[in-house]
This record gives C-alpha cells, sequence and structure tokens, in this order.
C-alpha cells in the first residue's frame, strides 16, 4: 500500500490509479475493486504506526466531536491537568476518488473534533481514536458512526452515536447513554442515574449501587437489569416479549427503575 504522511492535523493514505483508461476498463477494474474490498475490509487495528497528539483543554467539560470512528475514553490519573491525549489508527482505500485523510483539532478550548474524508467509486477506510482525559472531567461524546467505548468516569458522561454499540464500564457519574443501532452495555457501574435508549439492540445494565433513577428502552431488543437488593418503584412493559421483574416493588419508593421495549425480553432482577 502506498502511504502519504502529512505534518499537521491531517493524515493521508491513498490506493488511486495514475493512468486514464476507458470507460469499460475503468467499470471491469471498479468491479474488481468493489470485490477485493469486500473480502477484505479495512481495519484500523492494521495500523502499525499509530499518531499520538495532546491537545489542551480549557476548563472540566470536554465535547468530543467525530463523524465516523470508533472511540475508546479512558480516565487516568497520570494525565496532566487541562490535557487530552489522543491516539488515532487509519487505513484507508480509495480508488477513482481523492485521498482519504483524517484530522483533529481542539475548538474553542473544550470541543475536540475528528473528522475523516474518504470517498470514491471505491472507498473504504477504517478510523480508531483512543481518548485519554485527566480524573475531574465531563465528557460529552457526540459521533457519527462508530461504537463508543468508556472506563473510568467519576463524573458526568453523555454518549450519542448513530450507529455503533456503547460500552461503559468502572464509572460512577451520571450516564446517559444512547445508540441509534447498536446495543448498550454498562457493567460494573456505580452511577446514582442511569438513562439508557436504543432504536435497535439490547440493553444491559449491571449497577453496583443502589440508583436513584434507571431510565432504559430499546425499539428493538431485550433489556436486562441487575440491581443491588433494595425497593424500588419499578415499571416495566414489553410489546412483543415476557417481563420477568424479580425485585422487592414499592410503589413510593425514590429508587426508580424503567424499563421498556418494542420487542423483546424484559429482566429486572437484584444481583446474585
Amino acid at each position: 500500500m502506498a502511504r502519504t504522511r502529512t505534518r499537521g492535523t491531517s493524515r493521508n493514505r491513498t490506493h488511486s490509479p495514475t493512468r486514464a483508461t476507458r470507460p469499460a476498463a475503468l467499470t471491469a477494474l471498479a468491479l474488481a475493486l468493489v470485490a477485493g474490498v469486500s473480502a477484505c475490509g479495512a481495519s484500523a487495528g492494521d495500523d502499525k504506526e499509530p499518531e499520538t497528539r495532546s491537545f489542551g483543554l480549557h476548563g472540566r467539560t470536554l465535547t468530543v466531536d467525530s463523524d465516523d470512528s470508533a472511540l475508546d475514553l479512558v480516565v487516568s490519573d497520570s494525565a496532566e491537568a487541562g490535557e487530552v491525549r489522543v491516539t488515532r489508527w487509519f487505513q484507508g482505500h480509495v480508488t477513482l476518488g481523492g485521498d482519504p485523510e483524517v484530522t483533529w483539532g481542539m475548538k474553542g478550548g473544550d470541543r475536540l473534533v475528528l473528522r475523516m474524508k474518504c470517498s470514491g467509486v471505491v472507498a473504504d477506510c477504517s478510523a480508531r481514536h483512543r481518548i485519554v482525559v485527566p480524573r475531574g472531567v465531563a465528557v460529552k461524546v457526540e459521533d457519527g458512526d462508530g461504537s463508543v467505548s468508556a472506563q473510568g468516569f467519576e463524573e458526568a458522561l453523555s454518549i450519542r452515536t448513530a450507529d455503533g454499540s456503547v460500552r461503559v464500564s468502572d464509572s460512577s457519574g451520571a450516564l446517559d447513554l444512547r445508540s441509534g443501532d447498536g446495543s448498550i452495555r454498562a457493567v460494573g457501574v456505580d452511577a446514582r442515574s442511569v438513562r439508557a435508549r436504543t432504536d435497535d439492540g439490547s440493553v444491559q445494565l449491571e449497577l453496583g449501587t443502589v440508583p436513584d433513577l434507571v431510565d432504559s428502552r430499546s425499539g428493538d431488543g431485550s433489556v436486562s437489569i441487575v440491581l443491588p437488593r433494595a425497593a424500588y418503584r419499578v415499571t416495566a412493559g414489553s410489546g412483543d416479549g415476557s417481563v420477568h421483574v424479580d425485585v422487592p416493588r414499592d410503589g413510593s419508593s425514590s429508587h426508580r427503575v424503567s424499563a421498556h421495549t418494542d420487542d423483546g425480553k424484559i429482566t429486572v432482577r437484584t444481583a446474585n
């Protein structure tokens, strides 16, 4: 693969034809390349030369604005205050189109913007970013397309992805998790407030601390909630599936749990 690196905020990787050919030959070439790309799509994990860069952060709130990338967010006690460290992996193949490119930058001191350009007759690109933030920073994620994982957050965490799964672990801050198309899983969390919604996918929540609020919904998928033993005010329902609630119930409890799905099984139970 031919590779072109650029200094600064962007990175290019390209496969492009260098000679003009007749339309029939171009069509045949495109079809052959489509078949090849389908057989072995690009994977960011194949990038053996990831890039790392640090960005200054103003304040204690970070917004991650990504259009098309898998995201891994972690909290580090060793991370310097006022600094966000990002590592990115990228692989791209484009034929009969512009060079694939990824860019990154911090806007306004608190908005990390990640972009990928990948278009052509045959285009196959994959990006992944690992974002390390200092402890005490609340994070909001807006991802157009890609899975998101987060670990170790004590402050509020909001994640929205249009297409991809959401995974959260070892976190105690309030959680607001949403996916347009993908499963949501939050395990080993001690959050007092958890909101989880997906249009298409399962929801799995496992809490280690008695929550004040759990609000979960799936448009198409099962919902499973595991809670510490306590009395809860529970509302649960499925448009097409069984509902099992196996926790102590109290209609006046301040600990509210809501679990709903249009199509799938509902389970609300105490931890074993």
